[in-house]
């Protein structure tokens, strides 16, 4: 099992910024992931937040083994021609180094930030199973015209392509049968936060049988694109579940156990952040990276 963290953009690049994604690399992280959003929930609504490619670009010159991505660009404020573009150019800027983190996006400030009535959920996953087509096409191809029902291309250029071949890869985030299916066809791994009501309300027992569940809806997707389960990659970021897998090297052991038996292989935890929900001893947090790391890759 890979152990990945996520870097809040909440930090100024002179100020802390550049060192902290150092750091990640220096503490043997698979990856290092930042949200994709224009801001986000409280405590950090009022807060510096800065977006999420320019700081994966300065990422990309400060680093050199970390893998880096989005968790998670969504249609919400993003168009698949220019996205394309942008990423094209970080995963040159890398040396093929990214990872897309790609969801439908949610209900919050970036719904309305442009100006529009946010989207229901329904309009939101129609969006998103045009987009993430859309999207692979631009990346794998030197020239697209499209006409959706949401997007278009227009001869929309695409060399010289992904350093990543045929494109950098796609984490797919998905908890219902249209998403998952779309993960199953698209992705390179699959990405969950857990199931929500479970998350909000239920018992750590609860939340791990909603996972299990997930995971068999994942399965029939694969069943149904005829593609082997094996060969797509199931995420699980951290930090929703009602599980409090930081409070110490053998909790997290025992989390991270329990989840590879559902197939996860791959965990993100949030870098913690003081007075914040992602507030995390600092110390079990860094012996998690070294420690708890090498005894999950021993398994």
């Amino acid at each position: 099992m890979r152990l990945s963290t996520v870097i809040l953009p909440v930090r100024r690049w002179s100020e802390g910024g550049r060192e902290v994604w150092q750091r990640a690399e220096e503490l043997g992280f698979h990856a290092a992931y930042t949200y994709d959003h224009l801001s986000w929930r409280e405590p950090f609504r009022d807060g510096p937040w800065f977006g999420a490619l320019p700081t994966l670009t300065a990422a990309a010159t400060a680093t050199s083994r970390l893998r880096l991505g989005t968790m998670v660009t969504s249609p919400n404020f993003r168009h698949p021609v220019p996205l394309a573009k942008e990423l094209l150019t970080l995963d040159d800027i890398s040396e093929g180094r990214i990872t897309l983190g790609i969801g439908a996006g949610g209900s919050g400030f970036d719904a309305t930030a442009l100006g529009q009535e946010a989207w229901t959920r329904r309009e939101r996953t129609d969006r998103f199973t045009e987009f993430v087509p859309l999207l692979d096409q631009l990346l794998t191809h030197d020239e697209v015209t499209h006409e959706g029902t949401y997007y278009s291309a227009h001869e929309a250029r695409g060399i010289p392509g992904c350093v990543q071949r045929p494109r950098l890869p796609f984490a797919v985030a998905a908890t219902g049968p249209r998403g998952l299916r779309l993960a199953a066809r698209y992705g390179q791994s699959w990405l969950t936060t857990g199931d929500p009501v479970a998350n909000n309300a239920g018992t750590p027992a609860e939340s791990f049988a909603a996972l299990a569940r997930q995971t068999e809806g994942l399965e029939k997707a694969c069943a149904e694109a005829e593609r082997d389960p094996d060969t797509i990659g199931r995420t699980l970021l951290t930090g929703f579940t009602p599980d409090r897998p930081l409070e110490s090297t053998e909790a997290f052991l025992d989390f991270a156990g329990r989840l590879g038996e559902l197939g996860f292989d791959e965990l993100a935890l949030h870098w913690p952040i003081p007075g914040t929900p992602f507030e995390a001893d600092e110390h079990v947090f860094e012996r998690v990276a070294t420690e708890c790391a090498e005894r999950l890759h021993q398994r």
